[in-house]
Protein backbone atom coordinates (compact mmCIF):
# COMPACT_ATOMS: atom_id res chain seq x y z
CA UNK A 1 0.00 0.00 0.00
CA UNK A 2 2.71 2.49 0.88
CA UNK A 3 4.49 1.99 -2.43
CA UNK A 4 1.37 2.59 -4.49
CA UNK A 5 0.33 5.77 -2.72
CA UNK A 6 2.96 7.91 -4.41
CA UNK A 7 1.33 7.16 -7.77
CA UNK A 8 -2.16 8.18 -6.73
CA UNK A 9 -3.63 11.60 -6.95
CA UNK A 10 -4.21 13.41 -3.68
CA UNK A 11 -7.46 15.01 -4.76
CA UNK A 12 -9.57 13.20 -2.19
CA UNK A 13 -11.54 15.67 -0.08
CA UNK A 14 -10.50 14.96 3.51
CA UNK A 15 -13.22 17.25 4.85
CA UNK A 16 -15.54 14.23 4.65
CA UNK A 17 -13.25 12.41 7.08
CA UNK A 18 -13.11 15.44 9.36
CA UNK A 19 -16.92 15.62 9.50
CA UNK A 20 -17.09 11.96 10.48
CA UNK A 21 -14.36 12.34 13.11
CA UNK A 22 -16.13 15.39 14.52
CA UNK A 23 -19.36 13.43 14.91
CA UNK A 24 -17.77 10.28 16.36
CA UNK A 25 -14.84 11.66 18.31
CA UNK A 26 -11.15 11.71 17.53
CA UNK A 27 -10.19 8.55 19.41
CA UNK A 28 -8.64 5.22 18.40
CA UNK A 29 -11.65 3.27 19.70
CA UNK A 30 -13.81 4.91 17.03
CA UNK A 31 -11.75 3.60 14.11
CA UNK A 32 -14.31 1.04 12.90
CA UNK A 33 -17.15 3.55 13.10
CA UNK A 34 -15.02 6.14 11.29
CA UNK A 35 -14.16 3.66 8.52
CA UNK A 36 -17.85 2.72 8.24
CA UNK A 37 -18.75 6.39 7.95
CA UNK A 38 -16.18 7.01 5.25
CA UNK A 39 -17.30 3.95 3.31
CA UNK A 40 -20.94 4.95 3.62
CA UNK A 41 -20.18 8.36 2.13
CA UNK A 42 -17.62 7.30 -0.50
CA UNK A 43 -18.76 3.69 -1.15
CA UNK A 44 -15.19 2.54 -0.45
CA UNK A 45 -12.14 3.44 1.64
CA UNK A 46 -9.85 5.73 -0.38
CA UNK A 47 -6.17 5.06 0.19
CA UNK A 48 -5.58 8.69 1.13
CA UNK A 49 -7.48 8.30 4.40
CA UNK A 50 -5.03 5.84 5.97
CA UNK A 51 -2.08 8.19 6.61
CA UNK A 52 -4.51 10.97 7.53
CA UNK A 53 -6.36 8.85 10.09
CA UNK A 54 -3.04 7.57 11.43
CA UNK A 55 -1.93 11.10 12.18
CA UNK A 56 -5.29 12.26 13.54
CA UNK A 57 -5.93 9.24 15.79
CA UNK A 58 -2.36 8.43 16.80
CA UNK A 59 -2.68 4.87 15.49
CA UNK A 60 -0.26 3.31 13.04
CA UNK A 61 -1.30 3.28 9.42
CA UNK A 62 -0.68 -0.48 9.38
CA UNK A 63 -3.16 -0.99 12.24
CA UNK A 64 -5.87 0.99 10.47
CA UNK A 65 -5.18 -0.85 7.22
CA UNK A 66 -5.37 -4.17 9.13
CA UNK A 67 -8.84 -3.29 10.40
CA UNK A 68 -9.95 -2.23 6.92
CA UNK A 69 -8.75 -5.46 5.33
CA UNK A 70 -9.85 -7.80 8.14
CA UNK A 71 -13.55 -7.09 7.81
CA UNK A 72 -15.09 -8.26 4.56
CA UNK A 73 -17.59 -5.43 4.64
CA UNK A 74 -14.90 -2.83 3.97
CA UNK A 75 -13.76 -2.23 0.42
CA UNK A 76 -10.59 -0.58 -0.82
CA UNK A 77 -12.01 -0.48 -4.35
CA UNK A 78 -14.78 1.88 -5.50
CA UNK A 79 -18.21 0.27 -5.64
CA UNK A 80 -21.23 1.08 -7.72
CA UNK A 81 -24.28 3.05 -6.67
CA UNK A 82 -26.17 -0.26 -6.66
CA UNK A 83 -24.35 -3.12 -4.95
CA UNK A 84 -25.96 -6.38 -6.01
CA UNK A 85 -25.10 -9.36 -3.84
CA UNK A 86 -25.97 -12.81 -5.10
CA UNK A 87 -26.21 -15.50 -2.49
CA UNK A 88 -24.39 -18.68 -3.42
CA UNK A 89 -25.03 -20.60 -0.22
CA UNK A 90 -26.19 -24.19 -0.55
CA UNK A 91 -29.93 -23.45 -0.85
CA UNK A 92 -29.43 -20.65 -3.39
CA UNK A 93 -26.83 -22.60 -5.34
CA UNK A 94 -29.11 -25.65 -5.59
CA UNK A 95 -31.96 -23.40 -6.75
CA UNK A 96 -29.75 -22.00 -9.51
CA UNK A 97 -28.11 -18.81 -8.31
CA UNK A 98 -25.26 -19.16 -10.81
CA UNK A 99 -27.43 -18.52 -13.90
CA UNK A 100 -28.60 -15.32 -12.19
CA UNK A 101 -25.00 -14.27 -11.61
CA UNK A 102 -24.12 -15.07 -15.22
CA UNK A 103 -27.11 -13.08 -16.49
CA UNK A 104 -26.21 -10.02 -14.42
CA UNK A 105 -22.57 -10.17 -15.48
CA UNK A 106 -23.54 -10.52 -19.13
CA UNK A 107 -26.02 -7.61 -18.97
CA UNK A 108 -23.52 -5.37 -17.17
CA UNK A 109 -20.45 -6.55 -19.11
CA UNK A 110 -18.74 -7.68 -15.92
CA UNK A 111 -16.49 -10.64 -15.22
CA UNK A 112 -15.23 -12.55 -12.21
CA UNK A 113 -12.30 -10.12 -12.02
CA UNK A 114 -14.25 -6.97 -12.88
CA UNK A 115 -17.16 -6.57 -10.49
CA UNK A 116 -18.01 -2.86 -10.95
CA UNK A 117 -19.25 -1.16 -14.10
CA UNK A 118 -17.11 1.63 -15.55
CA UNK A 119 -19.78 4.23 -14.78
CA UNK A 120 -19.78 3.14 -11.09
CA UNK A 121 -23.50 2.39 -11.23
CA UNK A 122 -23.41 -1.36 -10.49
CA UNK A 123 -21.28 -3.74 -8.49
CA UNK A 124 -22.05 -7.46 -8.60
CA UNK A 125 -20.71 -9.69 -5.85
CA UNK A 126 -21.34 -13.21 -4.62
CA UNK A 127 -21.70 -13.95 -0.93
CA UNK A 128 -21.54 -17.27 0.87
CA UNK A 129 -24.92 -16.94 2.58
CA UNK A 130 -27.40 -14.14 3.14
CA UNK A 131 -29.27 -16.15 5.77
CA UNK A 132 -32.52 -16.25 3.81
CA UNK A 133 -32.44 -19.86 2.63
CA UNK A 134 -36.25 -20.17 2.61
CA UNK A 135 -36.40 -17.42 -0.02
CA UNK A 136 -33.76 -18.96 -2.30
CA UNK A 137 -32.39 -17.97 -4.66
CA UNK A 138 -31.93 -14.55 -3.13
CA UNK A 139 -30.16 -11.39 -4.19
CA UNK A 140 -29.90 -8.05 -2.46
CA UNK A 141 -29.55 -4.60 -3.96
CA UNK A 142 -28.12 -2.17 -1.41
CA UNK A 143 -29.33 -4.55 1.31
CA UNK A 144 -32.93 -4.77 0.00
CA UNK A 145 -33.85 -8.44 -0.38
CA UNK A 146 -35.24 -9.85 -3.63
CA UNK A 147 -36.47 -13.43 -3.08
CA UNK A 148 -37.10 -16.27 -5.52
CA UNK A 149 -34.95 -14.62 -8.14
CA UNK A 150 -34.56 -15.92 -11.68
CA UNK A 151 -32.34 -14.71 -14.53
CA UNK A 152 -35.39 -13.08 -16.17
CA UNK A 153 -36.41 -11.34 -12.95
CA UNK A 154 -32.81 -10.14 -12.51
CA UNK A 155 -32.89 -8.63 -16.00
CA UNK A 156 -36.15 -6.83 -15.18
CA UNK A 157 -34.68 -5.57 -11.91
CA UNK A 158 -31.67 -4.17 -13.77
CA UNK A 159 -34.02 -2.41 -16.15
CA UNK A 160 -35.90 -0.86 -13.20
CA UNK A 161 -32.64 0.27 -11.58
CA UNK A 162 -31.48 1.83 -14.84
CA UNK A 163 -34.82 3.68 -15.09
CA UNK A 164 -34.31 4.96 -11.53
CA UNK A 165 -30.94 6.27 -12.68
CA UNK A 166 -32.56 8.17 -15.55
CA UNK A 167 -35.22 9.64 -13.25
CA UNK A 168 -32.71 10.71 -10.59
Amino acid sequence: MLQRRSHLSTTFDLSIVNEIIDSLGCKPSAIIAILQGVQERCRYLPEEIFPYLSEKLGVSEASIYSVATFYENFSLEPKGKYVIKICDGTACHVRKSIPILEKLRKELKLTEKKSTTDDLMFTVETVSCLGACGLAPVITVNDKVYPAMTPDKAELLLRELREEKKDA
